[in-house]
């Protein structure tokens, strides 16, 4: 058996917060921050929208896309580091508003490459037959985490979420290879006590050339070449870094993913997002062959080969 993603939602608050807003209350520009990160605006909710509550509206879309009730989901898995509480999870909480009675249900933290860690980790449970139907949900409130005062990490968060169901696909389709990693020397390049804390020069050097390896890395391990790929979906945090993986693969332009513009980065759930905006502007298509690459803070990382369908 093989797994695969069977259902996807995602959710973004409404209030919209741009380059130009940001311009009034912080030493920066809208040219400034475009010419660096690739973005223009970001998603921000409010103080009455938790993360659970994204989480929730991700995840019953997902369920509906994919045509199961929540009785019949056995394992949420949220990938967060921003939960309403240290405790419960995340994921119970989206149990009980979601009536998935019968799932277990736990938190992942790795940061922007939990949704990578998520996924791999419901593969598992698929594969192995212990659970049919694993929801997998990455979520963040990362507008709760930034100083509002630190032009160099305020300008590029934003808040959103985005869900998975990965279940038994037909042969051939599904997840075909995939990488996880971790290196916890770097872990002072980006942490967070009160607010988040970032050595944007190490995590640039860091991610560039881990995002292109991990590429590379599950093409190989999948026996395939670069010019099977038919879709790169990168983490959604650095316009830069995004590019040096979509050359180290040869692919033209158009066949990259940039959500980044509108939504800027929203750690663990900016995969989930992106991949179904891609879906429904019709760019993804059946058989198609996915690479989804992220890194995060750890530092993390995670990659995967995947062939899109049920």
């Amino acid at each position: 058996m093989n797994a695969g993603v069977i259902g996807i939602g995602h959710f973004v608050p409404e209030k919209e917060v741009t380059n130009l807003d940001l311009e009034k209350i912080m030493d920066t520009s809208d040219e400034w921050i475009r010419t660096r990160t690739g973005i223009e605006s970001r998603r921000i909710a409010g103080d009455d929208l938790s993360t659970s509550e994204m989480g929730v509206k991700a995840a019953k879309i997902a369920l509906e896309d994919a045509g199961i009730s929540p009785e019949e989901v056995g394992l949420i898995l949220v990938a967060t580091v921003t939960p309403d509480y240290p405790f419960p999870s995340v994921a119970t909480m989206i149990q009980q508003e979601i009536g998935a009675k019968n799932a277990a249900a736990m938190d992942i933290s790795a940061a922007c490459a939990g949704f990578m860690y998520g996924i791999v980790t419901a593969k598992q449970f698929v594969e192995s037959q212990a659970y049919k139907h694993v929801l997998v949900v990455g979520v963040e409130k990362l507008s709760k985490a930034v100083d509002w005062e630190d032009r160099n990490t305020a300008v590029l968060f934003g808040d959103g979420a985005g869900a998975v169901v990965v279940s038994g696909v037909s042969e051939g389709r599904g997840i075909l290879a995939f990488e996880l990693g971790a290196d916890g020397s770097g872990f002072q390049h980006l942490y967070q006590d009160k607010y988040i804390h970032m050595n944007g020069r190490e995590v640039f050097k860091f991610a560039v050339r881990q995002m292109g390896e991990s590429c590379v890395n599950v093409l190989e391990k999948a026996g395939l070449q670069k010019e099977d790929v038919d879709f790169l979906l990168p983490h959604q945090a650095n316009i830069r870094i995004m590019e040096a993986a979509r050359q180290r693969l040869d692919l033209p332009q158009e066949k990259m993913s940039v959500t980044i513009n509108k939504y800027g980065n929203t750690s663990s759930a900016s995969i989930p997002i992106t991949l179904m905006e891609e879906l429904n502007a019709g760019k993804i298509k059946e058989d198609d062959l996915l690479i989804m690459v992220g890194f995060g803070a750890g530092l993390t990382w995670g990659a995967i080969a995947m062939r899109w369908g049920r």
